[in-house]
């Protein structure tokens, strides 16, 4: 188990203090213009890919699932829970037989190693890192560490490297190149745009172990979002010299404000008021995947790296997150952390 302080000074920040604020920003969000809105069409297909979705069995990865699996792609769902109903109903949904269903808790780090040993062999050209929390209470990980943190952040950059480094997604930089043939890897992580004036990364306390209440919570999310995108920057930055196109693409999106189940963990008189919320003005996952999808099968994200959607709108994402030393020094600082907790397989400090 990693050596972890319980703490209660809290000196990170993120966007939103409560999560009244950070409602009424999401619904101010949706009635902005969609620039790229009716650049998804119909004839964007990924026939003969296979695609990897993180949180598939509710919201926002479900809606996702359904739609890759409509437009050709063989669909891994990857969930807590749900096998094998949603798996059959995504089935239903899209018409396509082509999906399957894999169990894992990315708030284990020791699941996620598994997840990623089920998976050697295949050949994953799409990886949706969807799965999210906002928990309303800080939660020890069975190696020690806090769950909303590993979920949002810390397991998705260990998957990602078991991934590279095993082959399963093809990449020439961990020295498993593609076939001339085959289409460039992509992989898009699901953010959000709360992201946006958090504080810099506090090095000191990165990945400890501290308590917090409902409106902590909100605070944490958006914080670790921009956790989050710091490194798709500097995933993207590693992977981006491929031959005349990046070796993987790499991106971000936020969906904006989506009628998902988040906030399952909240109290119940709090989940249900923003049940309430939530299904009155936001999206439904649906019509809130389409940018997601967008990502996924549009050949011009194929050849480029490094791009962020806020929906269907072309933006920068917040000016700390390209930052090189930042992002170098949080992959040195997140293989730490896993080698502490037991959790890094490989004999070298640093990745490539």
């Amino acid at each position: 188990m990693p050596h972890v302080r319980y703490t209660e000074d809290v000196p990170t920040h993120g966007r939103f203090d409560t999560p009244l604020e950070a409602t009424l920003t999401g619904i101010k969000d949706l009635f902005g213009r969609q620039a790229l809105e009716d650049a998804l069409t119909d004839d964007m297909r990924i026939d003969g890919q296979t695609c990897l979705v993180t949180g598939a069995s509710s919201g926002l990865g479900f809606a996702i699932a359904v739609e890759l699996a409509q437009r050709g792609g063989r669909v891994i769902m990857v969930s807590r829970s749900g096998i094998p109903d949603k798996g059959d109903e995504v089935r239903r949904l899209s018409g396509s037989r082509q999906v399957e269903q894999i169990r894992c808790d990315l708030s284990d780090l020791d699941d996620v190693h598994r997840l990623a040993d089920a998976l050697r062999g295949e050949r994953i050209d799409v990886v949706v890192e969807n799965a999210g929390v906002a928990s309303p209470r800080a939660k020890r990980t069975p190696q020690g560490l806090e769950a909303m943190f590993v979920t949002n952040y810390l397991s998705k950059f260990l998957l990602l490297n078991r991934l590279l480094r095993d082959g399963t997604v093809r990449n020439a930089t961990f020295g498993h190149p593609r076939e001339t043939e085959a289409p460039t890897p992509r992989i898009v992580f699901i953010s959000s745009d709360s992201h946006q004036g958090a504080s810099a990364i506090d090095w000191s306390e990165l990945g400890e172990y501290r308590p917090f209440d409902v409106n902590k919570a909100i605070n944490n999310y958006s914080y670790f979002k921009l956790v989050l995108n710091t490194f798709a920057v500097e995933l993207s930055r590693r992977l981006a010299d491929g031959d005349g196109g990046p070796d993987v693409a790499v991106h971000a999106m936020c969906p904006g404000p989506v009628d998902t189940n988040i906030i399952r963990d909240a109290p119940q008189l709090f989940r249900l008021l923003m049940k309430v919320v939530f299904k009155v003005f936001f999206r439904a996952p649906d019509v809130a995947a389409k940018p997601s999808v967008f990502m996924c099968v549009a050949p011009r994200f194929a050849e480029t790296t490094g791009e962020y959607l806020h929906m269907f709108n072309e933006k920068r994402m917040d000016s700390k997150v390209y930052d090189r030393d930042e992002g170098e020094r949080l992959w040195e600082h997140s293989v730490a952390l896993l080698d502490e907790a037991g959790s890094w397989p490989y004999a070298e400090a640093t990745a490539a």
